[in-house]
């Protein structure tokens, strides 16, 4: 008979094999991601759908939200997005004030001034198998110009937390709010 302390043992070493495994599957990952797989659409501001523009006060940043045309035309609120759909996230300053403040349109919004900062981009393929399962991310400066020092640990640890919404953050909800 086996001593069942040494089989709680054997199987905490299991569950560490499985949990070093994962981690290793995810860090490999991350270092994968990037814009050999995902590109920046051309025409993006034109073609794209602006769906959402988000104030972020503890940024001072205005991110505004798009979605590839044939995806937002096929998305459906509580599904899988379909595959090939590519959402980007556009960064924009907010315009501060002499005070030092964000300022505030009559909308009561941020103030987006025009330069982008920064453009996030996720795709998902079913081709790929990735630590998001089929998604991936990449990080553009705003010449379109991949970011030589992007790290995409951050996407791929931040985007898990949505698991059971694609891992999506608003398109998710924009898609829910629009059915009801």
């Amino acid at each position: 008979m086996r001593d069942s302390s040494a089989h709680a043992a054997d199987r905490g070493g299991v569950r560490m094999t499985r949990y070093i495994a994962a981690a290793a599957v995810l860090l490999a990952t991350a270092a994968l991601a990037g814009p050999d797989e995902v590109a920046l659409p051309d025409g993006y501001q034109e073609r794209f759908v602006n769906y959402l523009d988000v104030d972020r006060l503890d940024r001072n940043r205005v991110r505004k939200m798009y979605v590839s045309p044939e995806a937002h035309a096929a998305a459906q609120a509580g599904a899988p997005l379909p595959d090939g759909t590519v959402l980007i996230m556009e960064d924009h300053d907010a315009q501060i004030g002499a005070d030092g403040a964000p300022m505030f349109g009559a909308d009561g919004r941020l103030i987006a001034l025009e330069p982008v900062v920064n453009i996030f981009v996720m795709e998902t393929n079913a081709a790929w198998s990735t630590a998001n399962e089929t998604w991936d991310y990449a990080w553009y400066l705003p010449d379109g110009s991949p970011r030589p020092d992007a790290s995409f640990d951050g996407c791929f640890s931040c985007h898990a937390s949505r698991a059971e919404r694609d891992y999506t953050f608003t398109y998710w909800t924009f898609l829910r709010d629009r059915a009801e």
